[in-house]
């Protein structure tokens, strides 16, 4: 017998097994108006509703909705509600400037938008045949039916969502993942991460990143209780596991650097002896590992994974055999990125690039067949990070081969940066390069040369991109320069640019 493995099983089983309990505790300050605490019984009607409201605007199976928003009670529901009914959920990083927003909207050729009210006056221009401004209005449209959706056969090779990822073009790229990928990685995730119908979750990562790294989806199935948080704040994230008994929660190192700094104002850090934390976004330094251990007494799990691998490829946790090991040994060996998942083989080539093959990886790029084709080779795909793999089989990722800076656990394309640059009527010629941040990890720089007489600043630079992208993407230090080395060709080499920023460090990343 064969039985297609697709997200709908998970919130079937949810409100089949624990209707009662507690699936979603929202956010209670935000805009739109809190949901307060639903279970997941009302979950899976709240996302049937939706459906159904899908159904009644006339979205076809395939057919894509978009959403821009924060951490939400209303985002699970869509997330639920557009899957389930064979169309394609569109989750759009917030963050992004309104002409960026408004490119994925248009290449996903998304039917609806639902947008949280904080950004929805950004947006107004954005041009889409349904809108939707989440809250109490749009709530009556699109969650509160009680009409059955229209029943669709699901197949595990549909796709269930496309996520934009800013990759090595100006450009970002739909990768989409179907209810396969989607299904294996909640289920790969939810076995190593040992979630349990005790767990308590807080959704720090957001929504929109790999669909909450496939959280929704393994908390669910499981009925672990699910609190939302909208902004990253460290004593708010300390403040929620008290008040919740979080045991469970997630983050970039940036996030992790905020509890640590939110800690010391407590004499006992909340959660201590019992919360673990997912780490992902960048690899952290030891010295970051360690002070988890030392000062919060959490457990922290390392993984890696790219938003092409739905995401989780490796993953480190300690190990029985680490148990004897001084607290900075145990951090030195949890630097790694992590040995791979059930499921996943995961090498490095000839090159350093660290090359994977499950089935988590993408069906391929929205409408971009050629980006598809060269990050995919002979099955494998192609990370586009540098890394080694040791003999014990962990892999430690030490320098990017694409051009991308990951900045608090955001992509930052270095040819966007740079092609926002070069529009300035000043600029010459610009490299765009990640430097060591210790809040962030790294940070973007500009290495620029000026046009013959121009009186451009590093103020009046970053500002023009401020004005252009999303701020998380712009320069936070632009250094002048008479030329930027190239080669005989005529081509920058920016490993030669980046290496006087990153000298003494072992690995070219943070």
């Amino acid at each position: 017998m064969r039985v297609a493995l697709t997200v709908r099983d998970f919130l079937e089983r949810g409100a089949l097994v624990y209707g009662d309990r507690v699936a979603l505790i929202d956010e209670p300050d935000q805009p739109a108006g809190s949901w307060g605490s639903i279970s997941y019984r009302e979950l899976d009607r709240r996302s049937r509703a939706f459906a159904s409201a899908l159904d009644g605007l006339g979205l076809e199976v395939g057919d894509r909705v978009a959403i821009v928003s924060h951490n939400a009670a209303r985002f699970v529901a869509a997330l639920y509600g557009t899957c389930t009914s064979g169309r394609i959920l569109v989750p759009i990083n917030f963050r992004l400037h309104a002409h960026e927003i408004a490119y994925i909207v248009q290449h996903s050729g998304a039917r609806a938008l639902l947008i949280d009210p904080e950004v929805a006056p950004a947006l107004a221009s954005i041009e889409v045949e349904h809108r939707f401004v989440l809250g109490a209005d749009s709530d009556r449209v699109l969650f509160t039916s009680d009409r059955a959706p229209r029943e669709v056969v699901l197949e595990e090779e549909m796709v269930a969502t496309i996520n934009y990822t800013s990759g090595t073009t100006a450009r970002p790229k739909g990768v989409q993942l179907t209810h396969r990928n989607l299904w294996i990685n909640a289920t790969t995730f939810g076995w190593h991460a040992g979630i349990t119908d005790r767990d308590r979750f807080l959704h720090v990562v957001p929504m929109f990143h790999c669909n909450g790294w496939g959280m929704p989806f393994a908390l669910a199935a499981m009925g672990a209780t699910q609190v939302v948080l909208r902004k990253v704040s460290g004593p708010e994230i300390l403040r929620r596991i008290a008040q919740h008994g979080i045991t469970f929660l997630g983050g970039a190192p940036a996030v992790i650097h905020a509890v640590l700094d939110a800690a010391k104002d407590h004499e006992v850090v909340p959660g201590a002896g019992k919360t673990r934390v997912l780490v992902a976004g960048a690899p952290p330094p030891t010295s970051t590992i360690e002070r988890v251990e030392t000062e919060l007494a959490w457990e922290l799990i390392q993984l890696y994974g790219l938003t092409e691998t739905s995401p989780l490829l490796t993953i480190n946790r300690v190990r029985e055999e680490y148990d004897a090991l001084s607290s900075a040994e145990r951090a030195s060996k949890l630097g790694r990125a992590g040995a791979p998942v059930i499921g996943a083989r995961v090498r490095v080539d000839d090159q350093g690039e660290v090359l994977a093959r499950a089935n988590v990886v993408m069906a391929g790029y929205w409408n971009d067949p050629a980006a598809t084709e060269a990050a995919i080779v002979d099955g494998w795909f192609h990370t586009g990070d540098g890394g080694t793999m040791d003999d014990e089989g962990f892999v430690s990722i030490s320098d990017r081969k694409k051009d991308v800076i990951i900045t608090g656990g955001e992509n930052v394309s270095s040819i966007e940066v740079e092609d926002c640059l070069q529009s300035h009527p000043d600029v010459a010629e610009v490299a765009v390069i990640g430097v060591p941040d210790e809040k962030w990890g790294e940070t973007v720089k500009a290495l620029v040369v000026l046009r013959p007489h121009a009186i451009a600043g590093e103020r009046a630079l970053i500002d023009h991109c401020r004005a252009r992208l999303a701020h998380y993407k712009c320069p936070t230090s632009i250094e002048l320069r008479t030329e930027l080395a190239r080669t005989a060709t005529g081509k920058l080499q920016k490993f030669l640019l980046r290496a006087p920023y990153w000298q003494g460090r072992t690995r070219q990343v943070s």
